[in-house]
């Protein structure tokens, strides 16, 4: 059975009328105000009620709502309902009665309420109660994707299969809660619909506006409806990682996959390094959702390279989930109150408040989370006034519920922060961290009961990657979390010291560099950092040994050139001079290795000798020539690097040397092609150098042709090559409609502290 007293009486009327449609095939004209004479919808037409005779005529639907729990409907719970329907049967406007309920209907119960409405002259009674609703929940995936809220309203082994099921759990059950709590909204038929059509969708939004929520669904859903294999992962490289091109229904969700609080291009890198993998993916049927905060994503769109992957581009794809309507915002705070740990005295006394909370300009789900909770409004006065404040000034009043923690749950916290969002559970301190808890005062006994406590909170326990993981409940505590340590400098040593350098350099910056949400390391703690920076040898991003060093040595360039100011980049080139001659010479794939980037930001701050700026510009310069990169021609970050002497006279090369060749290049890039890759992504690389020819030589029109002709002969290459795939089934969600609202003058909020022992109509 499904807790449907949990709905309330809005949600339950928009089920029924769900299942009216869905089940029952028919097409209701509207639901009904609660004064409309015992009409809550209502339809004229015909019926085919299976089982039984055709019906004709006019048909009214009663909804009957009970918040108690096991309630069964009695005949006086109807006395009012039958007085309205005989005068509607006088009226000609009631032939049939339908009466849904989510109390329960015995045999003989049943009997007295259709003995009793046929009395009041209706011609037929039609009686459906919750086992009924229940039973139609756990047979029909469609009605579970329209109304995903039942998802968290009962038990997930009743409506999936076993394998289904296990995903569920590993991957979901931990946002159970929530999953009762959540509201249908435009976004999120937004993003069906993309999954629908592309496969991919990608969320956008502003902290705390409901993306995860959506990705929830949309995993939930996956599961549901196709049995997908479900990986929640938190590193845009383990997607192609774990693609198994024989199990065509994977389901791929990346919560935060540009950065949790601030813009990690180390993930972009990553992220780029597989968008050729991913279109074979998304062909052979995986589906992949992504979310991003909306300022990380306008800062990582600069570096993703959105020519290979065109899905990027397309607005469908990039939902801004903030757009919330007033009657969404309504329903998704009934919901966080009517299911959250308050008081039935609590949601009592602020009930008169709950209108002007959801309509106010600021309001987001996050802060329905926290009006549900008792630790967020511990503290509130229920007056219109303060309650405002709550709402408007959500930031202030989430550092001032953090500062007031006991010591263990502040250390707490610090773990999970130190540990960049993700604590594995089992907690294994490091040395250093043992000292960091012993310095805040506490230790890990302390820190695991603080977390306990916590949980459902502030904290939250997950399951990612096949791992056990202590997370911020949501991202912005860690933002909060972040500006409590900026007060202090004592505590961003504290931090320092005891977190590992390859997450320090992914939260820290050396001085002020502009980056939001970022913890400023002062000039009297540089020593400190270049301590810690002489630790990053190896990352654990990486099995391999080779890839853990290069991953390091990534990760370290990146906060070079990024994350540090001036007079930090001096401190560290003076301590280690051999970091020039890295950057003197990059590497292949210019657009996605570290030493451009941190040459170009060496060079703008006069760091760069000119020996090795030249050392640079040659480098790269016979990467073009050589028919292998030409980011040279049009990245402005490498172009800054050239004189206009120098630039000049590589397109002349280029246009002389290069040009008259590229047919031998292309035969020279096939003949290397090795069974390993697919042949569009072997030749991904040499498509993006014909683009940044195309970009350069544009206006020539002898150049245009004969770059447009090896772009073609290299796209018949690719497809003579590429073995044909077999036909697969199309998967869909299937469309989401938008839900008729209740034409109610009733409030939403009406039933919002009825208790379980308590009835609403």
């Amino acid at each position: 059975m499904f807790a449907l007293h949990n709905l309330g009486w809005n949600d339950f009327q928009r089920l029924c009328l769900t299942i009216t449609r869905e089940i029952l095939r028919q097409t209701v004209e509207s639901f009904l105000d609660s004064g409309d004479g015992g009409r809550d919808g209502a339809f004229t037409g015909k019926w085919s009620a299976t089982g039984q005779e055709n019906l004709s005529g006019c048909f009214v639907i009663q909804c009957k709502f009970t918040s108690r729990i096991n309630h069964v409907l009695r005949k006086s719970d109807l006395s009012d309902e039958v007085g309205k329907a005989k005068k509607l049967v006088g009226q000609g406007l009631c032939d049939s009665y339908v009466l849904m309920t989510n109390a329960g209907l015995s045999g003989t119960g049943d009997g007295k309420i259709k003995v009793l409405f046929k009395g009041a002259g209706v011609k037929h009674v039609a009686t459906f109660g919750s086992t009924w609703i229940s039973q139609q929940i756990r047979e029909n995936k469609r009605l579970r994707m329209l109304v995903p809220r039942v998802y968290g309203l009962g038990d997930l082994s009743q409506i999936l299969d076993e394998r289904a099921y296990v995903q569920a759990r590993t991957t979901l059950e931990s946002m159970r809660e929530d999953l009762a709590k959540v509201v249908v909204t435009e976004a999120y038929r937004k993003a069906v619909d993309a999954i629908n059509k592309h496969g991919f969708v990608l969320l956008i939004g502003e902290p705390a506006a409901g993306k995860t929520t959506i990705a929830s669904l949309l995993a939930m859903a996956a599961l549901d409806q196709w049995n997908a294999s479900t990986l929640k992962l938190d590193d845009p490289g383990k997607v192609a990682e774990h693609w198994n091109p024989d199990e065509p229904s994977q389901f791929f969700w990346l919560d935060d996959a540009f950065g949790v609080t601030q813009y990690e291009d180390f993930l972009v890198h990553r992220w780029n390094h597989i968008l050729p993998q991913i279109r074979p993916m998304l062909r052979k049927g995986a589906k992949i959702v992504m979310t991003s905060r909306d300022y990380i994503y306008n800062r990582a769109r600069k570096d993703l390279k959105q020519s290979a992957f065109p899905l990027l581009k397309e607005s469908q794809v990039v939902i801004d989930v903030q757009a919330l309507s007033d009657g969404e915002k309504r329903q998704i705070l009934y919901n966080h109150l009517k299911l959250g740990k308050q008081p039935r005295s609590f949601r009592t006394e602020i009930k008169p408040c709950l209108e002007g909370v959801a309509s106010h300009p600021r309001f987001i789900p996050e802060t329905a989370r926290r009006l549900g909770d008792p630790l967020f409004t511990k503290d509130l006065f229920i007056d219109e006034y303060y309650i405002d404040q709550f709402v408007e000034k959500r930031e202030q009043l989430l550092q001032e519920i953090l500062q007031g923690l006991d010591t263990d749950s502040k250390a707490a916290l610090a773990l999970i922060y130190m540990r960049n969002g993700r604590l594995e559970s089992p907690i294994q301190l490091r040395p250093s961290e043992t000292q960091a808890l012993e310095r805040l005062g506490s230790d890990l006994g302390g820190c695991v009961a603080a977390l306990e406590a916590l949980k459902g909170s502030l904290a939250l326990l997950s399951h990612e990657s096949g791992e056990y993981v202590w997370q911020f409940k949501h991202p912005t505590i860690g933002d909060t979390y972040a500006e409590i340590l900026i007060q202090s400098s004592e505590h961003i040593g504290i931090y320092m010291e005891g977190s590992a350098p390859e997450r320090l350099v992914e939260q820290v910056t050396c001085g002020d560099v502009g980056i939001e949400k970022a913890v400023v390391v002062p000039k009297s703690l540089f020593p400190q950092m270049l301590a810690k920076l002489k630790e990053v040898s190896q990352s654990k991003s990486y099995k391999s040994a080779r890839l853990s060093i290069f991953g390091a040595k990534r990760a370290l360039q990146g906060f070079l050139a990024r994350r540090c100011s001036k007079q930090f980049l001096s401190l560290y080139v003076q301590h280690n001079p051999g970091l020039l001659d890295q950057v003197a010479e990059p590497g292949l794939f210019l657009d996605t290795v570290p030493e451009v980037r941190l040459a170009k930001r060496l060079h703008e701050v006069g760091l760069l000798p000119e020996e090795k700026r030249r050392r640079f510009v040659e480098t790269v310069s016979n990467y073009a020539l050589e028919g292998q990169d030409a980011d040279a021609l049009d990245d402005d970050g490498i172009r800054s690097l050239f004189s206009n002497g120098e630039f000049e006279e590589l397109v002349r090369r280029v246009r002389t040397e290069l040009l008259p060749r590229l047919g031998d290049v292309r035969r020279e890039w096939e003949s290397n092609h090795s069974s390993g890759k697919s042949p569009e992504e072997h030749m991904q690389q040499l498509l993006e150098l014909f683009n940044s020819l195309g970009k350069q030589f544009g206006d020539d029109e002898s150049a245009v042709k004969l770059i447009d002709r090896e772009i073609r002969r290299t796209s018949e290459w690719i497809d003579e090559n590429t073995p044909e795939e077999p036909e697969r089934a199309s998967r869909k969600l299937g469309k989401v409609e938008a839900q008729e609202k209740p034409k109610s003058t009733r409030s939403i909020f009406d039933d919002v502290d009825a208790n379980e022992d308590v009835e609403s109509e």
